[in-house]
C-alpha cells in the first residue's frame, strides 16, 4: 500500500455506531477489558509464531498511556500487528458484516446480556467512549506500517506510515461526555479489575500497575504451596479469613478449565453472601456474576474460574442449557464433591472442625443436585446432644427403633427437652441452622421409611409415663377419665384461649409441671413461614398443646383449691404454669413477657 486509501463500510445501516454506543455492552468502561485482551492475545500469537519461525522479539508489554492535552488514551503492544490487508480484513469486513447481523437481532433487545460478547465486536468497545479511534500497526511480517483511522461513521481512512516497533497502537479520542477515562485513577483501577492477574508487564504512563505473577490457578498444583494459596485468596479479598480449604482445578481435556475454589469461614449466616467467585477467560476478568455458569450453590464459595472457551457470545438461557458448560459444571461439582469425602475420610477431626462452617454449603449442594447428593451424603455429620459429631447411619445403629430420628432445632431454648429425653436414653440431633428445616423435609423425601421428630413434637412421648394394656378395662376408663378431666377443665376456664388444646398425663419425672407440645407438621410450616418472613401465621394452624402433669405435686394442690374461695390463685397458677411451659419451649412472646415477671413477683410476695 503506497497512498491513502478511502472507504465505506460495507454496511446496510446509515450509522452503526450510536447503536453500538447504547447497545454493545451495558458498561462502557468494559473497552478497557476489550483493547487489553486484544494486545494481550496479539502478543501471545507472536510467542508462538517466533517459537516456530525463530523470529527474534523483544521483551512485551502492554502499555495505557493518558495524555490529556490531546485528550487522547492510547493502547499499545508488543503483539504480531497487522499489515494493511489485514487491517482491511478483520476491523473493516469481518467485525462489520457481524454488526449488522448484530444490528438485525438485537437493536430491539430488552435483555442486553445477550449482547455482551457478540460476534467479535470487543474492538468497538472503544467507539462507545471515543469520537475517533485510531490504530497504529507494523506487522512481525516485512510490509509498510498502516494508519487506520475512523470517527465513529461508516467512512474510514487508511494510509501507509513508518512504524519502527512491531505491534499496534490503539488511540482513543476520548468523547466530551466520556472524560473520566482520561482521569489516572480510573484507568489504574479498570486496569487492576480486568487484568491485574495477566502474566505481563502492563504500563501506565511509564508504571507497572499489575500483579503478574499472582495468577497462580493457571500453574499445575504441584507447583503451588499452602502459602501461594492463602497469599491469593488475600489478593482476591482482603478483608477476609484466612479460608478453611481449597480445591485447585486444572483440567486440558475433553475441555479446559483452570481455577481454585475456596471455601470460606463463615461467621454467621449473613456471610454466605453471593457472588464470589470470579470468572475469568485466559486470565481477563470477565464477571464475578457465574450464575450462568454454575449451579446455584456454588454460589457459596469463593474463588477464580478461568475457561478460554466460555461460549460468551449467546444469551443467558442458552448458555445455563450448553452441552459444554453443563459439562464443566459437572466436573467441578464432583471434584468439590470429591474433595470433602476425602477431607472426612482422611481426617475425622480435622473434618469436624471444618464442618459448622461448610455444612449449609453440602446441605444445600445435596438439596439442588442429585450427583452431588450421592457422593457426600455420607459425609454429612450432625452434632449430637451424647457431645461430638455422629452420622445419621450410626445415630440410627444406636436407636431402638432404628427408623426415628430425634432432632432440636434450638439446643438452647430446647434445653429443657434434651435434658428429659437424654434422662430417658434418648440421644437428639442438634439442627439449628436456618437451612436445616428445608433439609429435614429433603432426607425425609430421599428416605420416606425415616421419621424426623422434634423434641418438643412426638419425641415428648418418651418422657411420659406409659399407660397399661390398651384393651384392658382399667386404661379405657383412665382414657375416658382424662378426655374430660377437672384439671384440664380448671385450665380452660382461666387460661381464656379456646384454640389451646389441653391434655393432662403423667410424666416419669416430677420435676416438671407441664410442657408445650407442637404437631412436626404445624411446627415446620411456622418456622418455614418465619423464615420467609411472611411472620407468625397466629391461630390458622394452632394445634399446640399444653401437656400438665398430673402427678407434680403443685397440679394435685391446685386441684384440691376450692373454685369460689380460691378463684384468684387458682387463676394466677393456672396462667404462671402455662407461661411457664412457654417459657421451657422458648414461645413465651414479648406482649406476654411483662405480666409473667409482674406475676412472678406476686407469687415471691405470696411465697413470704
Amino acid at each position: 500500500m503506497s497512498k491513502s486509501i478511502k472507504g465505506n463500510i460495507n454496511i446496510h445501516t446509515e450509522n452503526i455506531f450510536p447503536i453500538i454506543k447504547k447497545w454493545l455492552y451495558s458498561e462502557h468502561d468494559i473497552f478497557v477489558r476489550e483493547l487489553i485482551s486484544n494486545s494481550f492475545d496479539a502478543i501471545n500469537k507472536l510467542k508462538k509464531i517466533s517459537n516456530v519461525e525463530n523470529i527474534k522479539t523483544s521483551e512485551h508489554r502492554i502499555e495505557v498511556i493518558i495524555d490529556k492535552d490531546q485528550g487522547t488514551l492510547t493502547f499499545r503492544d508488543t503483539g504480531l500487528g497487522m499489515s494493511a490487508k489485514e487491517v482491511q480484513k478483520y476491523i473493516t469486513q469481518i467485525a462489520f458484516s457481524g454488526a449488522e447481523d448484530f444490528l438485525k437481532k438485537y437493536t430491539d433487545s430488552e435483555n442486553k446480556q445477550d449482547i455482551i460478547g457478540h460476534f467479535g465486536m470487543g474492538f468497538y468497545s472503544a467507539f462507545m467512549v471515543a469520537d475517533q479511534v485510531e490504530i497504529k500497526s507494523k506487522s512481525y511480517q516485512d510490509v509498510p506500517g498502516v494508519h487506520w483511522t475512523c470517527k465513529g461513521d461508516t467512512e474510514y481512512e487508511m494510509v501507509p506510515i513508518k512504524k519502527e516497533t512491531v505491534g499496534t497502537d490503539i488511540i482513543l479520542t476520548i468523547n466530551e461526555e466520556s472524560k473520566e477515562f482520561l482521569e489516572e485513577i480510573r484507568i489504574e483501577t479498570l486496569i487492576k479489575k480486568y487484568a491485574n492477574f495477566l502474566p505481563i508487564e502492563i504500563k501506565l504512563n511509564d508504571k507497572v500497575i499489575n500483579d503478574q505473577d499472582a495468577g497462580i490457578w493457571v500453574k499445575t498444583p504441584q507447583d503451588c504451596k499452602d502459602e501461594d494459596y492463602k497469599e491469593f485468596y488475600k489478593k482476591l479479598f482482603p478483608f477476609q479469613d484466612e479460608p478453611l480449604f481449597w480445591i485447585h482445578l486444572n483440567v486440558d481435556y475433553p475441555f479446559r478449565l483452570q481455577g481454585i475454589l475456596y471455601f470460606p469461614k463463615v461467621k454467621n449466616e449473613m456471610d454466605l453472601q453471593k457472588d464470589r467467585i470470579k470468572l475469568f477467560c485466559q486470565q481477563v476478568f470477565v464477571t464475578d456474576n457465574a450464575h450462568d455458569i454454575l449451579p446455584e450453590f456454588l454460589m457459596m464459595l469463593q474463588g477464580v474460574i478461568d475457561c478460554p472457551d466460555f461460549p460468551l457470545n449467546v444469551s443467558r438461557s442458552a448458555l445455563q442449557n450448553d452441552p459444554y458448560m453443563q459439562k464443566i459444571s459437572k466436573h467441578i461439582i464432583k471434584k468439590i464433591a470429591d474433595k470433602i469425602s476425602q477431607l472426612y475420610k482422611k481426617s475425622r477431626t480435622d473434618y469436624e472442625g471444618y464442618w459448622p462452617n461448610i455444612h449449609p454449603f453440602v446441605k444445600y449442594g445435596m438439596m439442588n443436585n442429585d450427583d452431588f447428593y450421592t457422593k457426600t451424603k455420607d459425609a454429612v455429620i450432625f452434632e449430637s446432644s451424647n457431645g461430638g459429631y455422629t452420622t445419621l447411619s450410626d445415630y440410627l445403629d444406636r436407636t431402638d427403633d432404628k427408623k426415628t430420628v430425634i432432632y432440636s432445632t434450638n439446643k438452647d431454648i430446647q434445653g429443657h427437652y434434651i435434658e428429659m429425653l437424654k434422662a430417658e436414653g434418648k440421644e437428639v440431633l442438634l439442627m439449628d441452622n436456618f437451612i436445616d428445616t428445608h433439609f429435614i423435609q429433603f432426607l425425609e423425601m430421599k428416605e420416606s421409611s425415616i421419621k424426623y421428630s422434634s423434641v418438643d413434637g412426638d419425641a415428648i412421648n418418651d418422657i411420659l409415663s406409659k399407660p397399661e394394656e390398651e384393651n384392658s378395662e382399667e386404661n379405657k376408663d383412665e382414657k375416658e377419665k382424662k378426655e374430660d378431666h377437672p384439671i384440664a377443665t380448671l385450665f380452660k376456664n382461666n387460661l381464656n384461649n379456646e384454640n389451646l388444646n389441653i391434655s393432662i398425663t403423667s410424666f416419669k419425672s416430677n420435676e416438671t409441671i407441664a410442657l408445650i407440645k407442637q404437631d412436626e407438621q404445624t411446627k415446620r410450616l411456622k418456622e418455614m413461614s418465619r423464615m420467609m418472613g411472611s411472620g407468625d401465621l397466629g391461630t390458622m394452624f394452632n394445634n399446640d398443646k399444653l401437656l400438665v402433669n398430673e402427678n407434680h405435686p403443685t397440679i394435685q394442690t391446685l386441684s384440691k383449691l376450692d373454685p369460689v374461695k380460691d378463684k384468684d390463685k387458682i387463676n394466677t397458677l393456672c396462667e404462671h404454669i402455662y407461661d411457664l411451659a412457654l417459657v421451657a419451649h422458648g414461645s413465651l412472646d414479648k406482649d406476654k413477657l411483662p405480666k409473667f415477671i409482674k406475676r412472678s413477683q406476686t407469687i415471691l410476695e405470696m411465697l413470704s
